[in-house]
């Protein structure tokens, strides 16, 4: 099944219509002033099927970066979409997984969950080997975020603060296949509730100020580092402390099924939708 014969429920495609038109009005009423650049905004479409995908990417959207969590989920979509999608891998990242992500989905855009440097080096490997596979590639990097873990939670994927300057300085100086993109942090849930009006989530702070930071050792404008945080909870807060990407999903898509449960594609009864 191709996206010329992906069937599209026009309920569905009506639903996520109007949560992408709120989900940008938000965005845009977020902005500090009316002028300031409008965020780039990743609708994670993990567990969703490809068709809510296509629907999006469809007019009158045409919306253009999807983010994924798994590997195998994205690698499948992605044969299955069109390739003026612009994907962007916002999952934990294992190691063993990281040169086929980037040598098997040609129109991977970004990896933005990167924390370590052997993690780089694979990605690096990935997009060699692909540029070697497809020439015309080989001129378009393959971008890159590096995870900072700004909240202190164990079960958190990230490097520390402080040792985000040596990781970004190992992507721009060693991986040559690679464009270091900006930083990124998933913030405290909680500390995004518990938030009180005018305040700032210490979170997005904190990867402010390691961005400052990082771009003071590298000898490069602050503008060079994009800030990716803020997610369906919190892009609101996130984008009033600076962020330049929100990674939002259940705000657009819905709840989630179990992993278990979801599909890579839906049969849609056309006569029903």
């Amino acid at each position: 099944m191709t996206q010329e014969t992906m069937p599209i429920s026009p309920t569905r495609a009506s639903t996520l219509s109007t949560n992408l038109t709120s989900v940008l009005t938000r965005i845009r009423s977020a902005l500090p002033t009316p002028t300031a650049p409008l965020p780039r905004l990743v609708a994670v479409s993990k567990l969703k099927p490809a068709n809510d995908i296509l629907a999006l990417h469809s007019p009158p959207h045409h919306h253009l970066h999807f983010g994924e969590n798994y590997f195998q989920e994205l690698l499948e979509k992605s044969k299955l979409l069109p390739e003026e999608i612009q994907w962007h891998f916002i999952g934990a990242l294992q190691t063993n997984k990281c040169k086929p992500l980037a040598e098997q989905i040609p129109n991977l855009w970004c990896v933005e969950s990167v924390d370590a440097a052997k993690k780089a080096d694979q990605l690096n490997k990935g997009r060699e080997a692909l540029a070697e596979r497809e020439p015309d590639l080989r001129e378009i990097p393959l971008r890159v975020f590096v995870q900072v873990n700004t909240s202190g939670e164990e079960e958190k994927s990230g490097v520390e603060p402080g040792d985000a300057a040596t990781l970004c300085r190992h992507i721009r100086e060693e991986c040559p296949r690679l464009k270091l993109q900006g930083l990124m942090t998933i913030g405290a849930i909680a500390r995004s509730r518990g938030v009180a009006e005018g305040k700032e989530n210490e979170d997005f702070v904190t990867l402010r100020e390691v961005r400052d930071q990082v771009a003071k050792e590298l000898g490069v404008g602050q503008e060079e580092l994009e800030l990716s945080m803020g997610m369906s909870e919190d892009f609101e807060s996130a984008i009033r402390c600076g962020s330049n990407e929100v990674r939002v999903g259940s705000t657009i898509f819905g709840e989630r099924p179990a992993k278990k449960d979801a599909q890579i594609k839906e049969d849609v009864d056309e006569g029903k939708g």
